[in-house]
């Protein structure tokens, strides 16, 4: 899937430019700092914490530093905020720099509300302020596939030629019907502003969705650390995705119910509905007992 786009031009305005001032800087780089970087944007609520779990990764392994962070309010309802770990969880978004100046990252959570304003801000500091040369979102698509099985990496492109310039990357197009996604609204205006960009989609098998996928983590990784050779060492992603197949093992071993319903996946067969909530809910029970 593609989207075409007519070039009209980068403005020049290096200033950050959000509507009614909704960032918060804890430091202020002259643009010439940013190298004409690769924004990469996750959001917090994901499928399989795919888009959180790829980004934290990565600012990990290359040092990261937050230097803007968005404000919430007009964007999130603040009451009835999550506790996790008896900690108030409010939303946030921040953007991270690294010192090798050409590559940025968003992760953050989905805005409640007026959602247009909140990404034409967001485009507004990258474009303007970080002064990107390309955008890449990162999402779980959930899929009917089994755990032991490949994840592919499906992609929207909004450019011809970014798709053509990625055409060796093992990406495969997503075809998708439905309400369109939040990164699909960025892709679009990311589009409108001349700016290449890219939506990755990795599978998700649909049982791993409420919890970790971690393999499909790494497949993502991978795709990040070859495009912009970020020398991340991925082997560390391996015990744990190791320790995860084998309480998978365990649970079929001591379930033969379940160990029949991931051989139908595994065979392509489909699983009723009955059978797929079955399944998801003794599988996430069953890698939450790590913890």
């Amino acid at each position: 899937m593609s989207f075409l786009t007519r070039d009209p031009g980068r403005a020049k305005d290096p200033a950050p430019r959000g509507p009614n001032n909704i960032f918060k800087f804890s430091e202020r780089r002259r643009p010439g700092r940013f190298q004409n970087p690769t924004l990469i944007v996750a959001w917090n609520e994901d499928a399989g914490k795919l888009s959180p779990n790829v980004v934290d990764y990565i600012n990990a392994k290359l040092g990261a530093q937050s230097f803007c962070e968005v404000e919430p309010m007009g964007f999130f309802s603040l009451e009835g905020v999550a506790i996790e770990d008896d900690t108030a969880q409010f939303p946030e978004g921040k953007f991270y720099r690294f010192e090798r100046n050409d590559l940025v990252t968003f992760k953050g959570s989905e805005p409640q509300y007026e959602r247009y304003r909140f990404l034409n801000a967001l485009s507004d500091l990258a474009q303007h302020y970080c002064r990107i040369k390309e955008l890449y979102t990162i999402g779980g698509t959930i899929s009917p596939i089994a755990h032991t099985s490949p994840r592919k990496v499906l992609a929207v492109f909004n450019q011809p030629e970014i798709r053509e310039e990625l055409s060796g990357y093992g990406l495969n197009n997503m075809n998708w019907q439905g309400p369109p996604a939040i990164s699909s609204f960025l892709l679009w205006i990311a589009q409108r502003r001349a700016i290449p960009g890219v939506s990755l989609w990795t599978e998700i098998p649909f049982y791993l969705a409420p919890g970790e996928d971690l393999q499909a983590t790494k497949k993502t990784l991978a795709f990040f650390d070859k495009r912009f050779d970020l020398a991340l060492d991925l082997a560390e992603l391996d015990e744990e995705i190791r320790q995860q197949n084998a309480r998978l093992d365990q649970l079929r071993q001591d379930d033969p119910e379940i160990d029949r319903y991931i051989g139908m996946l595994e065979s392509r067969l489909s699983l009723s509905g009955e059978e797929q909530l079955g399944l998801t809910k003794k599988v996430t029970e069953a890698l939450e007992e790590k913890d």
